[in-house]
């Protein structure tokens, strides 16, 4: 681990100095990447390289974790039914509260301090949601209220399928409403939502939750990337991605969502850029808003998705092939796809991190101003200047590529534990390889990408 760390530090110091601008989510850059991308592409083929001659079980041995100790969570439902009680509040405050997205709290709480900080901590320290998830405590207080947990059975057909739709549904809303931000726009969809999940919770228990409410999937598949976790009853520590192998085996639905997870992420940094909105035939400079595309984004999302899932399915059973396997292709589907975790995390921290640094202020202004502590200036003087555009640039790279080099340790690590040895693991693992270095270079334009809206 340390020789590809060290090889990424070095290829990433290798490239030139830059200068670049904030746009909503991202930097343009205005000089040539090509280094950069260069050096993400070449880190991860190293890291492939360094796997094919590496002792087998070297990739395994890293993500072994440390145990701590056991966890005692008794506070949990009641602080689940505070975050019930916060959205609430938030809602109402939507409806009734400042028109003003940068002041109401509801588009604060969802799209900057839900949707980007608690997504992101989900994903590097561990299951935060279990405590923060609202619909956990309101289901314990009606099982002490009914002594009963549902009125139905959840039909074990339809899977995580519900969550994929609810996801899917998710993202239309974040990419193709003209006014996602519109605090009473935003407070209905929030309010709908809550009260379509809250019976679906009703009718099947919990089982509703963990399959089909699609932020309780979203966040449990995150948690699997997270630093701390739990490992025969207790806490454990370990590299991210440790949880990833400990976790059963995905079943198709539960695959299928961590894919719609990297395609919609993906998505949400190209259906911004120049070249997304050439091949809609608009002119960028001249970007008529979104309500003229909203269609063409929902079109384009489901696309980028299914692109993205064929793809994947096409290296998976090209990789077999080469390996002289006989592995059916929905097996190697559900068993590969928790790999992509690394990576769909990595761009979601990245494509956010500039918009959480100006927006992470507008909350701190709101706190401050809630708690009579004064007026706090929201600037984004910083990045005006080389140092913190350069810093800033530099990790959203580093964590691009870092996601990318644990996703293929991990897919080597389930290759090598089917037991068919290190030259059928590379081979099988070859397409793969070859399509996350790409996956690399594309991750790295999008950072880079002129955008217009």
């Amino acid at each position: 681990m340390r020789v590809i760390a060290l090889s990424g530090i070095v290829w990433t110091l290798m490239a030139d100095a830059l200068w670049a601008h904030a746009s909503e989510q991202g930097f343009v850059l205005l000089l040539p990447t090509d280094v950069y991308i260069f050096a993400g592409g070449a880190t991860v083929t190293l890291t492939v390289l360094l796997l094919a001659i590496l002792p087998g079980g070297l990739a395994a041995a890293l993500f072994r974790p440390l145990r701590l100790g056991r966890a005692r969570p008794r506070l949990r439902h009641g602080a689940s039914l505070l975050t019930a009680l916060l959205l609430v509040w938030l809602i109402w405050r939507g409806l009734a509260g400042p028109r003003d997205p940068a002041v109401n709290p509801l588009p604060l709480a969802v799209w900057v301090v839900f949707w980007v900080g608690v997504v992101s901590v989900q994903g590097l320290l561990g299951d935060l949601w279990r405590w923060l998830n609202p619909w956990v405590g309101v289901g314990a207080l009606l099982y002490r209220l009914t002594g009963q947990r549902a009125l139905l059975r959840y039909p074990r057909g339809l899977g995580h399928w519900p969550g994929v739709l609810g996801f899917l549904a998710f993202a239309g809303f974040l990419m193709a409403d003209p006014a996602p931000t519109d605090p009473a726009r935003l407070a209905l969809v929030v309010g709908l939502y809550g009260a379509a999940m809250l019976a679906g919770l009703v009718l099947f228990g919990p089982a509703w939750l963990v399959r089909a409410e699609a932020l309780t999937v979203l966040m449990r598949a995150y948690a699997r990337m997270g630093l701390i976790g739990r490992a025969r009853g207790g806490l454990a520590l370990g590299v991210p991605g440790w949880q990833v192998l400990a976790s059963p085996k995905a079943r198709l639905g539960f695959a299928v969502f961590i894919l719609v997870m990297l395609g919609s992420g993906s998505f949400d940094g190209l259906n911004e850029t120049f070249w997304w909105l050439g091949v809609l035939g608009l002119n960028p400079l001249e970007f008529p808003g979104r309500s003229a595309v909203v269609s063409q984004n929902l079109l384009g999302l489901l696309a980028a998705n299914a692109v993205l899932m064929m793809a994947f399915a096409t290296c998976l059973w090209l990789g077999e092939r080469l390996a002289g396997g006989r592995a059916r292709l929905p097996g190697l589907f559900c068993l590969y796809a928790p790999t992509i975790l690394p990576i769909a995390l990595a761009y979601h921290i990245a494509h956010y991190l500039t918009s959480f640094l100006v927006d992470g202020q507008y909350v701190l202004a709101a706190l401050s101003d809630a708690l009579g502590l004064g007026h706090i200036h929201v600037t984004t003087g910083f990045l005006n200047t080389p140092g913190p555009v350069r810093l800033i640039w530099f990790t959203q790279a580093g964590v691009v590529v870092a996601g990318h080099v644990i996703a293929i340790l991990l897919a080597h690590t389930f290759a090598m534990g089917r037991g068919q040895g290190t030259r059928h693991a590379v081979l099988g693992q070859a397409p793969l390889a070859l399509f996350m270095v790409a996956y690399t270079v594309f991750g790295l334009w999008l950072l880079a990408s002129p955008r217009a809206a």
